[in-house]
C-alpha cells in the first residue's frame, strides 16, 4: 500500500517518517521523498494516528488524488533538482512525464489549476534555489554552475537570477559573504 505524504522533501523528513512507521509497527518497503509504500494495509486507527504524527511535525498525509499528483510533481523536481548530481539531458517535460506515467499535459494544466505557477516557473524556482546553494559553497563559477544546470549561458543563468531575486548572482555572493563576516565578528 502506498501512502503520499506532503512536504516530506528532505533526508531529514524521510527519517522522521521512518521513525513513525517504527512506533505505530507498520513495515516498508520502499520510503522516498513524498512517499512510503508499507507491507500491509493499513488499519483506519493507524492511518489517523500516523495522520497526527506526521502533522505534530509539519507533514502532511494525502487523501486526496490531485494533492498526491501534484506532492508526486514537485517531488520528482526537487529530486532532480536538488538531489541528483546530473541533471537530466533531455527536456524536463519528458523527464517528468515518464518519472510519473501521465501526459505531460496533463499533469501542467493539473499543477497550473491546483498551484496558481506553471511546472516550468516551479522548476526555475528551484533552480536558483540550487544556484544560490552553489554560490556559497564557491567551488564553481557562474559559467560551471550554468553549464551544470542545463542553462544555454552563464548570461541566460544571470538573467534569470536577476529576475527571480532582483539580484545579480556576484552582488548575492558578495552580499552572503559580508554577511557571514558579520556573523563572524559577534
Amino acid at each position: 500500500m502506498k501512502l503520499y505524504i506532503k512536504y516530506m522533501v528532505s533526508l531529514r523528513c524521510k527519517m522522521l517518517v521512518k521513525e513513525e512507521l517504527k512506533k505505530l509497527g507498520l513495515n516498508y518497503v520502499l520510503l522516498d521523498l513524498g512517499m512510503v509504500e508499507i507491507w500491509e494495509d493499513i488499519t483506519e486507527e493507524k492511518r489517523i494516528q500516523l495522520r497526527n504524527n506526521l502533522l505534530k511535525s509539519g507533514l502532511e498525509l494525502l487523501d486526496d488524488k490531485r494533492s498526491i499528483l501534484i506532492e508526486r510533481i514537485k517531488n520528482v523536481i526537487i529530486e532532480m533538482i536538488h538531489y541528483t548530481d546530473e541533471i537530466p539531458k533531455v527536456n524536463y517535460s519528458g523527464y517528468i512525464s515518464e518519472k510519473l506515467g501521465y501526459d505531460y499535459t496533463y499533469l501542467a494544466n493539473t499543477f497550473s489549476e491546483v498551484k496558481g505557477i506553471t511546472i516550468q516557473h516551479y522548476i526555475i524556482e528551484h533552480k536558483i534555489e540550487k544556484v544560490k546553494e552553489l554560490l556559497l559553497y564557491d567551488e564553481l563559477n557562474i559559467s560551471e554552475i550554468a553549464y551544470k544546470l542545463h542553462y544555454s549561458s552563464s548570461a541566460h543563468l544571470s538573467n534569470q537570477f536577476k529576475k527571480i531575486t532582483g539580484l545579480t548572482p556576484s552582488f548575492y555572493k558578495k552580499l552572503q559573504v559580508k554577511r557571514k563576516r558579520n556573523l563572524e565578528n559577534l
